[in-house]
């Protein structure tokens, strides 16, 4: 199975070498959420600008699937407008049911859609997006 390979190589990557790993220094919008089931937490920060995610930083811990989960969100939202980013959020959770979804804007994304077929392992996968959303949800509220 040279494709598990593969996705297990970009997850890898995307653990040990995180992409927009850190905190803003100034106020940036943010969202924590942890997993209990398994003790992931994510700090998530975004910065909406004209409905466009102009930034997108997290710190967290968990394991390998969440963080690289986190480290590839931030990077695919990042330039999106509101709407792309809830687009692919939700075109996350179908990959997560087994469905059969491209991430043609961040084909990194599809190396985790392995993680389907251990059901435990997708709030791991999940939990960066779910922060994402929540964090949107808060900034339209915010500014509304």
């Amino acid at each position: 199975m040279q494709l598990d390979d593969l996705y297990r190589r970009v997850i890898m990557d995307h653990y040990k070498n995180p992409r927009n790993r850190g905190l803003f220094a100034d106020d940036a919008m943010k969202v924590e959420l942890n997993n209990p089931t398994c003790g992931d937490r994510i700090t998530l920060q975004l910065k909406v600008e004209d409905g466009i995610v102009k930034e997108a930083r997290y710190v967290g811990e968990g394991c390998s699937i969440s963080m690289s989960s986190a480290s590839m969100m931030t990077e695919a939202v990042k330039g999106k407008t509101v709407e792309q980013a809830l687009d692919m959020a939700g075109r996350f959770s179908s990959l997560m049911k087994g469905e059969d979804v491209t991430f043609d804007d961040y084909e990194d994304i599809e190396a985790l859609s392995g993680v389907n077929k251990f059901p435990a392992r997708i709030k791991c996968a999940t939990l960066a997006w779910n922060a994402l959303r929540k964090g949107i949800d808060e900034e339209e509220r915010h500014h509304h």
